[in-house]
């Protein structure tokens, strides 16, 4: 079983993660062209050619399905992904998670970045799936090109920057950037109130994982008594093999990766090797 995944950069590592976690047998491959970061900026079309080159540089490995581990990816190029890969190749978007957000009633923050902030993709999920929840969009500028290069001075400046145009009065806060993920535990600390009952994160990782999963027919590992004899048995399974493409080309994991547990976990014997 192998599962490919592509992002512009680093943001792919949390999905990656969630499904070496639910399937360690399944083989990684990771396509990114960070050199083209931001992809918030540059036009649809461009967005377009790039998602592209990535998807083929991965479809190359022959994966059973991919997922678009990239908001910018899924809201530009998700149709033209699916329309050259499928059916022969599951292809699995990452939708900001404001359904399961607005269900708990609200009020609802979404963090992305100023090029999602205010589109009209994300303004219809508001539509679709919060009628009647106070729901406050929060541009992040700098926030993913930070995370990018592990630059945790700008990271934090960025993540202080957004939180104080947040309201305080937030019940769910939606990570709609996927590189955002990775620093969900410093977000949640700026954005929580000491006197506040615990604000909801919510990120689309752990469910795209599993919808990947579930295209192609392999079962998650389940939680609970189920789960710990489930990952007994997969522990006995061969380990999955990791490949990381950069612009298409084969290379070791990047160094600012490696800042994260998500980039150091899929970076570890034995799934790196071989």
């Amino acid at each position: 079983m192998k599962i490919a995944l592509m992002d512009s950069g680093i943001g792919l590592l949390p999905a990656a993660a969630a499904v070496h976690r639910l399937r360690p047998d399944a083989d990684l491959v990771l396509s990114s062209d960070p050199g083209s970061m931001p992809w918030g900026p540059r036009t649809p079309e461009d967005v377009t050619q790039r998602a592209l080159a990535c998807v083929r540089a991965a479809a190359a490995h022959r994966p059973d399905a991919l997922i678009v581990a990239c908001n910018t990816a899924s809201v530009h190029a998700l149709s033209a992904l699916r329309a050259e890969l499928e059916p022969g190749l599951p292809v699995i978007g990452t939708v900001p998670a404001i359904k399961p957000a607005a269900a708990g009633g609200g009020p609802v923050a979404i963090w992305a970045t100023p090029a999602t902030t205010g589109s009209p993709y994300q303004r219809r999920l508001i539509s679709d799936f919060a009628d009647g929840v106070t729901v406050t969009e929060v541009a992040c500028p700098g926030l993913a090109e930070a995370v990018q290069r592990a630059d945790s001075a700008a990271i934090d400046a960025a993540v202080a920057d957004a939180a104080a145009r947040t309201p305080r009065d937030i019940r769910a806060l939606v990570l709609g950037c996927t590189h955002y993920e990775l620093v969900a535990d410093r977000i949640r600390a700026a954005v929580q109130p000491a006197d506040a009952p615990p604000i909801a994160l919510h990120a689309s990782a752990g469910a795209v994982a599993a919808q990947a999963l579930r295209r192609i027919g392999a079962t998650p590992t389940p939680s609970g008594e189920a789960g710990q004899a489930a990952s007994s048995a997969l522990s006995d399974l061969p380990q999955g093999r990791l490949t990381v493409l950069l612009s298409g080309h084969e290379a070791a994991m990047p160094e600012a990766a490696l800042a994260y547990a998500e980039g150091r976990l899929l970076a570890a014997e034995p799934l790196a090797r071989g």
